[in-house]
């Protein structure tokens, strides 16, 4: 029997390179992977002001009653949203107006986003004049 027996040399420079490339050759393929990942949200700078802090209004009418919708924002949040002149014979005429509104401010509140807000079925109408009202007023904080 004759067995050929190989020797392969080699050099520990050589598997040290290859240990640290493919190291950073694996970090490299994960970090790209987190950064573009499907799906990631971007986070927002923080630097980066939504809106011109302030008190901002707009004006609703109903049956020749002319109400004022008061929204008042910080840098980048709504942080409330009332009837500015909203008197007991405004509230005896239209009952359901300030709960309208204040179920309206909620769901602002929560999502800070005038999207995809549920109006409530029991005043519908009512409510999408309230929300074109406080969608006027929060264009108007909006920083541009």
């Amino acid at each position: 029997m004759s067995s050929r027996t190989k020797i392969i040399v080699l050099h520990m420079k050589e598997i040290i390179y290859t240990a640290v490339f493919a190291a950073l050759g694996i970090v490299l393929i994960i970090l790209l992977f987190i950064m573009f990942r499907p799906g990631a949200e971007k986070p927002q700078p923080s630097g980066e002001q939504k809106y011109t802090p302030g008190i901002y209004t707009s004006m609703l009418s109903l049956n020749n009653t002319n109400l004022e919708v008061e929204v008042a924002v910080d840098q980048n949040r709504i942080t409330s949203i009332r009837f500015s002149n909203l008197d007991e014979t405004v509230t005896a005429m239209f009952p359901l107006i300030q709960p309208a509104i204040e179920e309206i401010a909620d769901q602002i509140y929560e999502s800070q986003s005038l999207d995809d807000i549920s109006l409530p079925e029991d005043t519908p109408y009512t409510s999408q004049i309230i929300l074109d009202a406080v969608r006027e007023a929060v264009e108007k904080a909006a920083v541009h």
